[in-house]
């Protein structure tokens, strides 16, 4: 495959460690969803899995498709297990391309969002995570360097130093998505937006599906968008968040919150959200920039 990527470095932080990729054996047929955190990685598992599974209930679907480059749980248990799998495998990564390991054979799905809502949603997700996830990040050996405190009060304090520290306590979210886009061409890569996802569910499904050359009858369409709402995931379905949903106050129905876009919109100054605009263009291009705040096809 011309000018298909190759990694040239590591990342290694309290959530991280990218260095598991070396590892890795990857299969013709396998998929790795790749986003930003925060950004539809679970609802595009969930739909991943039921397309696999031909709509299948109460998948374990967060066992089944592991974060890569978490630290925890260790190589040595994570690997196996996908070693094991006789499934058609699909993980998901937080990493930008150029840290991990590309295979040309397989099927590469981006998932992006308006960072002001992956902030807002990613914002939740840490003011509700409780002592088990704290001591799981921070005490876990093998993390590099400081430690993840708490959030505060302020969700608008938090974006803010989120981008003024490009991505601080967590990572780059231009670098991520910047990766992803400039391979966005290649025959194995598909890029979704969140929002056309909310706007044409049934449309982006069947779209997925033809990327990763799954047949859909009417009836499996049904099944996967039954199973694939956000009622369904938040309040039916068992296996959706990470490790049941054990780190967050509230459990799943914390990790899988609203679902929703726009609640930075009364809440940014227009000198904040002027500075988060230009400086989008400014990482991304006008393209990419124009893309991420509005969706459709890139």
């Amino acid at each position: 495959m011309a000018n298909a990527p190759t990694k040239t470095r590591d990342i290694h932080n309290h959530h991280m460690d990218s260095t598991v990729w070396d590892d890795f054996a990857f299969r013709d047929d396998d998929i790795v969803i790749a986003t930003y955190a925060k950004s539809g990685t679970t609802w595009m598992q969930q739909i991943i899995s039921q397309l696999i599974f031909d709509g299948a209930e109460d998948l374990p679907v967060s066992d089944m498709s592991p974060w890569i480059d978490l630290r925890i749980p260790p190589r040595e248990v994570k690997l196996p297990a996908l070693e094991a799998q006789e499934h058609r495998r699909f993980v998901k990564t937080h990493l930008p391309v150029d840290a991990l390991v590309f295979s040309q054979n397989a099927k590469y799905i981006y998932v992006a969002r308006d960072a002001r809502d992956v902030m807002w949603s990613l914002y939740n997700h840490h003011a509700k995570a409780n002592e088990l996830w704290y001591d799981a990040i921070n005490n876990t050996p093998g993390r590099v360097g400081p430690e993840i405190g708490e959030p505060g009060d302020d969700v608008v304090a938090y974006f803010e130093n989120w981008l003024n520290t490009d991505g601080q306590p967590y990572w780059s979210f231009w670098e991520n998505l910047r990766s992803w886009w400039e391979i966005r061409d290649l025959p194995n890569v598909k890029m979704v937006h969140f929002s056309d996802m909310k706007a044409d569910l049934a449309g982006q499904v069947a779209e997925v599906a033809e990327f990763l050359d799954i047949a859909v009858s009417p009836e499996l369409m049904e099944k996967v968008l039954e199973h694939s709402s956000f009622h369904y995931m938040k309040n039916v379905a068992t296996g959706t968040a990470p490790a049941g949903g054990m780190f967050w106050d509230g459990g799943q129905k914390t990790f899988i919150n609203k679902g929703i876009n726009g609640r930075w919109k009364d809440m940014l100054s227009e000198e904040t959200n002027a500075q988060y605009l230009a400086m989008a263009e400014a990482e991304l291009g006008a393209q990419c920039a124009t893309w991420l705040r509005d969706g459709s096809q890139p």
